[in-house]
């Protein structure tokens, strides 16, 4: 049973720094390798693992979107170059700060791969650029050259360059001398007649393209032409119609930039949302703000895709996001539970509900009291979820923990003491 307590409080949201200290004296749990990768770290928990004794805990942590960037720095002075490595790698990754002076010791760092990997980010200072343009490796000389870096650098330093002795790095410089050449603008006939179908596709939608010659376009051989023409924002609704499309999933989903900003203008979004093309209505209730009487016409929708798309609204309603989670068949469905409008009190009504969906949902009932989650603590569907809800009584909490099929679950309960969690890990150690 220990694997399951040990399991369980890496799991476990409120896992102090202490105890998650004692965690990575374990060099593998069993569990996932990756369960730092997708925990929610704060500072302190992050200096922990980044100084853990095992290599894989500091691989690990770098790919830790919530770890904090300061403490998360000090993996570009690890002892061991993988780590370094993954921390390069990842540095940019997730839009995350860089704190000052990481840049610079990775550009000094002796292993070329790392050198080479942070050689092409555009935010490296003028005068580390310049070192890596001389660098030992022709692969982090090559990478660090764009035309910027090339037009300000001294003219015995081109030449250098120009007389690299890696083919590599004479290729980059000869691309970046190369005069571009300015591509000859299409005329709108071009455009239209065009035997690419993409520059046609490109055509169909472009309001820059007049409709009377967009239109020549009803008949294209190409149904994304016809569909991209179908959804332009000066047809009327008799002129769409009278276009042959087909709207597939197949076809990729086209998001016309006009219909962004007739999200946010009352009249446009109830024509649209009152639009025979099922298309339109489709791109937009995929608007992240719309009106309120516009939400609730698109909650009606005939159109199962139209109602499931609305759920990313702001304002999606309750009793669709109910809905959809109880149906929906695609891979996104359990996301629909952390929608603002999702979780309400009277959810615990479906409690009994024969979908086991809906009985998760229940214990998304903010008012139900510890009845709930007691009640729902044998349920071979959501048992789990149930043993994990803070709400369930210490007690029974506690005899959880001494059953091998919900030890894991009650181990990752929020509400689990401190004490108690150390006690568990003691246990662990001495099996």
């Amino acid at each position: 049973m220990t694997r399951e307590w040990l399991r369980g409080l890496a799991a476990n949201p409120a896992l102090p720094g202490a105890v998650l200290r004692r965690l990575l004296e374990f060099e593998e749990l069993p569990t996932h390798r990756s369960w730092l990768a997708w925990r929610r770290l704060d500072a302190e928990a992050t200096a922990i693992a980044v100084a853990s004794p095992w290599t894989q805990h500091r691989l690990t942590v770098a790919e830790n979107e919530t770890a904090d960037v300061d403490e998360l720095g000090r993996l570009a002075y690890d002892v061991e170059p993988r780590v370094r490595f993954a921390y390069a790698v990842l540095l940019v990754e997730f839009g995350r700060r860089i704190p000052a002076g990481v840049l610079e010791a990775l550009a000094r760092d002796t292993e070329p791969k790392v050198r080479r990997t942070v050689s092409g980010y555009r935010m490296l200072a003028p005068e580390v650029q310049d070192g890596l343009v001389a660098d030992e490796d022709p692969d982090v000389r090559a990478g660090v050259l764009s035309r910027e870096v090339w037009e300000r650098l001294a003219v015995p330093v081109r030449q250098r360059l120009l007389d690299d002795p890696s083919p590599a790095v004479r290729e980059k410089v000869a691309e970046l001398c190369r005069v571009r050449e300015q591509p000859r603008v299409l005329t709108v006939e071009e455009r239209v007649a065009h035997e690419n179908s993409a520059v046609r596709w490109a055509a169909a939608g472009d309001p820059e393209v007049p409709l009377p010659r967009a239109l020549r376009l009803s008949d294209d051989p190409d149904n994304a032409v016809r569909l991209a023409l179908s959804m332009r924002a000066d047809l009327t609704e008799e002129q769409r119609a009278s276009i042959r499309y087909e709207v597939t999933e197949s076809e990729g989903f086209p998001q016309p930039h006009w219909l962004k900003e007739a999200a946010a203008d009352p009249e446009t979004a109830r024509r649209v949302a009152a639009s025979a093309h099922v298309g339109l209505r489709r791109a937009l209730a995929r608007q992240r703000h719309l009106p309120d009487d516009v939400v609730t016409r698109l909650a009606a929708d005939e159109d199962q895709t139209v109602r499931r798309y609305l759920c990313n609204c702001a304002n999606a309603p309750h009793e669709l996001l109910v809905e959809m989670y109880a149906t929906a068949d695609d891979r996104g469905w359990s996301v629909l539970r952390s929608h603002p409008h999702f979780a309400r009190s009277g959810l615990a009504r479906f409690a009994d509900d024969p979908n086991p969906r809906l009985r998760r949902a229940a214990l998304d009932d903010p008012e139900a009291g510890p009845e709930l989650p007691l009640r729902l603590a044998d349920d071979p569907d959501v048992g789990d979820w149930a043993v994990r809800d803070p709400r369930l009584p210490l007690g029974e909490l506690l005899r959880r923990l001494t059953l091998p099929h919900c030890a894991c679950a009650a181990a990752a309960n929020p509400a689990l003491p401190p004490t108690v969690m150390h006690q568990l890990v003691d246990l662990a150690r001495t099996r």
